[in-house]
């Protein structure tokens, strides 16, 4: 189970303001005894924060394994920053981390939650020989009846919208992430998904999927795209029935957290 002092520190409002002290900022920890050279990456969303990996991480952290929670570029400071990213600096940003993993001769999983699982495919459409596994919660890969021109258009004319976050089931929870969606960020996640989406077939490192059955955030078939275009063996789906998009923070967490343990363990020998 997951310490609950650590859960608490959630029930507040949508803010990257009112984080807890040292979430907005990128985390690294060394593990311990024999599970220290296991090194897995946390990838939060869009326009949300480390918070939402945050307890994932401290799950595998306490069972000594290595740990790394990036803050993605545009992101824990104001959403217009959002709007001077380009796409490509997200899978930068991963990379990074992954090539500090290897130099410390660790073996490697990369964990990503919406955006953060997009981001993650297209990492592993270059690196999945590098890597021993992904495990992606509720995926993003694409959004429907928006391609990347119509995104640049919309993004002429608004400039922001209401946030997409926070659509999590338990009562009072936050990612504490930002309360708008910059359009000229968002047309540069669009891109990224677009170019990775072509490419899904390039994705070969062994793959666990959740997909929460009520998102209201992303529909099942960004879920359905990613199971049918990737090359990966084995790839494996589960359904969450009681939490909405941001389950790494909802009432199926344990869910999540336990099955990664396992798929960890089944394939850290890659």
């Amino acid at each position: 189970m997951i310490d609950m002092t650590y859960r608490l520190s959630y029930y507040c409002c949508m803010s990257v303001h009112d984080a807890p002290a040292g979430t907005m900022q990128d985390w690294r920890a060394l593990g311990n005894g024999e599970n220290a050279k296991i090194g897995i990456i946390f990838v939060h969303g869009f326009t949300g924060s480390p918070v939402g990996m945050r307890p994932w991480a401290e799950f595998f952290l306490a069972r000594g394994y290595s740990i790394s929670v990036p803050l993605l570029p545009g992101h824990g400071t104001k959403a217009t920053d959002l709007n001077h990213v380009k796409w490509k600096e997200w899978p930068n940003k991963i990379n990074e981390e992954l090539e500090w993993m290897l130099s410390q001769g660790m073996s490697v999983f990369i964990f990503g939650l919406s955006m953060g699982g997009g981001a993650t495919l297209n990492l592993c459409l270059t690196r999945s020989s590098s890597l021993c596994g992904i495990v992606l919660v509720n995926p993003m890969m694409h959004v429907k009846f928006v391609p990347p021109q119509v995104a640049w258009l919309i993004s002429r004319v608004i400039k922001e919208r209401e946030s997409v976050g926070d659509d999590i089931k338990r009562p009072g929870v936050t990612e504490h992430g930002y309360d708008s969606l910059p359009a000229v960020g968002a047309y540069q996640l669009i891109k990224m998904l677009s170019y990775t989406r072509k490419r899904l077939h390039d994705v070969t490192v062994p793959l666990m999927l959740f997909h929460s059955k009520d998102d209201h955030t992303l529909p099942v078939t960004n879920t359905e795209i990613i199971m049918k275009g990737v090359s990966s063996i084995p790839k494996q789906r589960i359904e969450l029935v009681n939490s909405y998009h941001v389950a790494t923070l909802d009432y199926d967490q344990d869910i999540i957290f336990e099955n990664s343990l396992i798929f960890v363990q089944s394939h850290s020998s890659r």
